[in-house]
């Protein structure tokens, strides 16, 4: 008689009921959006607070460079030393003093600027500061020599190669872009539910084992029939943990927002401000539009059920090992021997993806990666955006469809034996042993 209904049944019921998965169910939301409304909460704090920074220009050449901005303030001093400077700066609490000596030619004014302060001051005023004398002193050492900066800027050419495949395709370096982050997203999404979940699946096993209620369980059903159960079960609990998470997280993050007053959008970072300078440039309408060019040239239908696919069997591949390994010890410090050969696999699968694929998707290492069973489940995935061919994608699911029957019955092999063993710690000698029972 077939039981896998029956326990995938129970084991759902038994995950989502137990009191830890309904706690963590709940608090992983809280936890995280607390986390992040503290971080935009500080951000916001310290990108509010007001700077007044004294400049002390003895060139008379530098007044227009620094501009007021919401939080930082530029005081110009004029008639006065560098000493009787610092005093004034001090007693009135600026954030610093920028002194700009008055030197022979720029290149000698360049190498004698100084910002005094009481603290270190922040790397981002830094580096503002050093931006913007950097681009006017530059322009004057230009004017100098004779040099029309306005002719200059006038004839400077943007180049920007389009790209098209031989069959008339138009692609982009925003196509590459968002291929990679759709590809790197599935692949990661992918390793982190198997190591999740795969460790959810591995201390069930050894739960019940020490319990010893798998005597009673194993007596009216068939090891590998346990064993599937076990895995999809914890499976289903899992997508069932992780759409929580999803629809509590978004509730959570407008109920925070709405009452607290706090947006990771309003958050006024540097390197926000420097995505609404491009905004504002005239080139960014056209990148939008080759963005939107490149998101519609994306095989979003060959993505969403290769995704389902190779996720699925990935996820099953690795369920089946990690149970395995339940079944073969008695807690979970006795994992940690056989924890590495499986875990290699995955980690080699993500770099790969990332240096290989991202450089040449159709080269022979991204190629061959894509057809191993253990990595082809996010090595694929990464490279399908960059369009393969459909053959290749059937050959690599193929061989993780068979890959994973073979696991399955590898695993009950050893799920069969060490499900009933107690008290010792495995070697593989003696794994390689119970296969042969």
């Amino acid at each position: 008689m077939n039981h896998l209904p029956l326990i995938i049944k129970r084991e759902y019921l038994t995950k989502v009921k137990n009191k830890s998965f309904i706690i963590m169910t709940v608090l992983s939301p809280l936890i995280m959006i607390a986390l992040i409304a503290v971080v935009a909460y500080l951000t916001q704090l310290n990108n509010n607070k007001k700077r007044s920074i004294s400049v002390l220009d003895q060139t008379g050449l530098l007044e227009e460079v620094f501009q007021n901005t919401d939080n930082t303030t530029y005081n110009y001093l004029s008639n006065t030393s560098l000493e009787e400077a610092k005093v004034l700066v001090k007693a009135q609490e600026d954030y610093g003093l920028l002194y700009i000596p008055k030197q022979v030619d720029s290149t000698s004014v360049s190498k004698g600027i100084i910002f005094y302060s009481e603290e270190s001051p922040s790397l981002t005023v830094m580096s503002s500061l050093e931006s913007k004398l950097e681009k006017k002193m530059t322009d004057l050492q230009l004017e100098n020599r004779g040099v029309d900066i306005d002719m200059i800027n006038s004839s400077r050419i943007s180049i920007d190669i389009a790209q098209e495949t031989f069959s008339g395709e138009t692609t982009s370096k925003i196509d590459n872009v968002l291929k990679l982050a759709f590809g790197g997203m599935a692949g990661y999404l992918l390793f982190m539910f198997i190591i999740i979940y795969g460790n959810m699946i591995m201390r069930s096993v050894i739960e019940e084992k020490t319990s010893r209620i798998i005597e009673v369980i194993i007596s009216s059903v068939k090891p590998i029939q346990l064993m599937m159960g076990k895995i999809i079960g914890t499976s289903l609990a899992g997508i069932t943990q992780f759409i929580i998470w999803i629809i509590l997280g978004g509730v959570l993050m407008s109920v925070v927002s709405a009452i607290f007053g706090i947006s990771i959008m309003d958050m006024h970072t540097p390197q926000q401000e420097i995505m609404q300078q491009a905004v504002q440039s005239p080139e960014f309408e056209s990148k939008l539009k080759l963005g939107f060019m490149a998101f519609q040239n994306l095989p979003i239908a060959n993505l969403i059920v290769a995704f389902m696919f190779f996720f699925v069997g990935g996820y099953l591949l690795y369920s089946s090992l990690y149970a395995a390994i339940g079944a073969a010890v008695d807690n979970e410090t006795d994992t940690q021997q056989f924890m590495m050969p499986i875990l290699m696999p995955l980690i080699l699968a993500v770099y790969v993806g990332v240096f290989t694929v991202i450089e040449d998707p159709h080269g022979t290492v991204s190629t061959v990666f894509s057809f191993i069973p253990f990595t082809s489940p996010v090595v694929m995935l990464m490279r399908i955006p960059f369009g393969v061919p459909i053959w290749q994608q059937l050959l690599s699911l193929a061989l993780l469809i068979g890959t994973f029957v073979f696991t399955v019955w590898f695993a009950a092999k050893i799920y069969r034996v060490g499900i009933l063993m107690y008290g010792k710690k495995p070697s593989y000698k003696e794994l390689y042993k119970w296969l042969k029972y």
